[in-house]
């Protein structure tokens, strides 16, 4: 069974001498206990080339302490006080040369791949731990220090020793952890240059990290290259970041993954004039595989969950027959089919495969002379391109007659729509508000013809459970009930996004194009 703790904490350095500063006057502490002194062994795993260190992300088997087994700690990233946080996962030991548990090894199956997971480190801390404690004696924070003694294993072997004092909340306040910092700064520490012990071990080890964005802040003078780059390594790393959410089944998970996937893919169509079309093109056919297997888990859910909250919601009166039975008899088998897809797909060759794919293109990509240009005099252009042939599906959506045909062309802007979006974004961060001011207005036309489609597709689905329904010889009332609901649903999104569209349209929001 795997245990959740959230972790919130703050290293600093400390040489061989240093004596820990007062911690007196912190708010909310009313007293100190400790320090304790206990031993910790833990060995740590990756792959050869340490893709999980390069990811941020420590596997190790623990021995000591009170929370003795596998820890898998998975970063959360960093608050405005640089205080670390991380999701820490962890299983009973097992027995001293176990495998890494199935139940850990899959949450970093996208970054391992087909790699194997060896021991990599031992490290040896001796701790000093002091609680800090409120006015009941619960522990707010605990204040580790610890002399650390570190080994690699692999062909050749390092050996290294160093001190280091680290605040780890536990039930106080990020202002106590502030205050903390500040006392401790005055004390003489300062901040570590690395958050996890197994970085400063290996540091000889470590490969430069592959990610090449700009230190410099995105301008319209930047070159065109590295503000798509930025945003597609921005996306890159984040569909990696929600793979163990997904394979965790975490509230969300999929839809955002789903996002992410499309941000990537729609960045490759949007700017063939930065990454040309011959060379990303068998990568967006991977990234539309990956969407619509997501989304086919992603619709069945929230179609599911949305007919079920429509039915209980209806009077009691109206609900005739064993309507809220049918609906679960109809969603649970897709759900489950959907969500054991999903599983496979992220377990699959092909996954891992893509995953290269994108690395290669973030690490390696092969630019067009364009992208050496300023991002002012390439962009917008590209930008201006996805927002005329929204244009042409909304205008073409309008003309169409009610019916089947209005439903698709309508969909098909939302996709052109949402590509837009997309597109405006990547070039927000050194265009500033004038490209978010146009991914906002193209966001709302999306989200109303989003919506569109869900009662569309939500009018489709109750007509057919209300057949079955009939067929078994039940009342098919409710579900036609439902199905005129969404019929008035469909309409008035429709009427939402021509206003959305027309606010969209206005001179202002096209400058940018201009």
């Amino acid at each position: 069974m795997v245990t959740e703790i959230h972790e919130r904490e703050q290293k600093y350095e400390a040489g061989p001498t240093m004596r820990m500063p007062s911690l007196d006057g912190l708010p909310q502490v009313a007293s100190v206990s400790g320090p304790e002194a206990e031993t910790l062994v833990a060995e740590y795993y990756d792959t050869d080339d340490l893709r999980l260190l390069r990811a941020g992300i420590t596997l190790r088997r623990r021995e000591g302490g009170d929370d003795e087994g596998w820890h898998l700690k998975l970063p959360e990233g960093a608050g405005r006080d640089g205080a670390a946080s991380r999701r820490e996962l962890r299983v009973p030991p097992g027995q001293p040369g176990d495998p890494v548990p199935d139940e850990l090894a899959r949450l970093v199956r996208v970054h391992t791949r087909s790699a194997r997971l060896r021991p990599v480190a031992r490290i040896e801390t001796r701790r000093r731990r002091t609680t800090l404690r409120d006015a009941t004696g619960a522990s707010l924070a605990e204040v580790l220090a610890d002399e650390v003694a570190a080994q690699t294993l692999g062909a050749s072997t390092t050996l290294s020793r160093w001190n280091e004092i680290e605040v780890e909340l536990t039930g106080g306040s990020p202002k106590l952890l502030r205050a903390a910092d500040k006392q401790l700064r005055h004390g003489g520490l300062r901040p570590a240059g690395r958050s996890a012990k197994l970085e400063r071990a290996l540091a000889t080890e470590l490969p430069p990290s592959r990610d090449g964005r700009p230190v410099a802040p995105l301008t319209r003078r930047s070159p065109a290259a590295e503000v798509v780059l930025a945003y597609l390594r921005e996306h890159a790393a984040r569909l990696k970041s929600l793979d163990p959410a997904v394979r965790r089944d975490e509230p969300d998970s999929i839809h955002q993954m789903r996002v992410t996937t499309r941000r990537l893919r729609s960045t490759l169509q949007s700017f063939p004039m930065i990454l040309p079309a011959s060379a990303t093109g068998h990568l967006r056919d991977e990234l539309k595989w990956l969407g619509q297997v997501l989304g086919d888990a992603r619709d069945n859910e929230v179609l599911g969950e949305h007919l079920r909250d429509e039915l209980a919601g209806t009077r009691a009166e109206l609900v005739m027959g064993p309507a809220q039975a049918r609906l679960r008899a109809h969603f649970a088998p897709l759900e489950a089919a959907a969500r054991a897809a999903v599983l496979e797909a992220l377990d699959s060759q092909r996954y891992f495969a893509m995953l290269d794919e994108l690395d290669r293109l973030a690490d390696e990509p092969p630019l067009t002379a364009e992208g050496a240009d300023p991002a002012a005099a390439v962009l917008p252009g590209a930008v201006g391109r996805d927002h005329r042939r929204t244009r042409r599906r909304m205008r073409r959506a309008m003309r169409r007659p009610a019916g089947t045909g209005r439903d698709t062309s309508l969909h098909e802007a939302r996709k052109a729509a949402k590509r837009t979006r997309y597109a405006a974004e990547a070039l927000a961060p050194a265009f500033g508000k004038k490209a978010g001011r146009v991914a906002k207005r193209m966001k709302k036309v999306q989200s109303v013809l989003g919506n569109h489609h869900d009662a569309v597709t939500a009018r489709a689905a109750v007509r057919e459970i209300g057949v079955q329904a009939h067929l078994a010889g039940e009342t098919a009332f409710s579900f036609g009930l439902l199905h005129e609901r969404e019929e008035h649903k469909a309409l008035a999104c429709q009427h939402q996004a021509e206003k959305a569209w027309k606010r969209a349209e206005r001179p202002k929001a096209r400058k940018l194009f201009a």
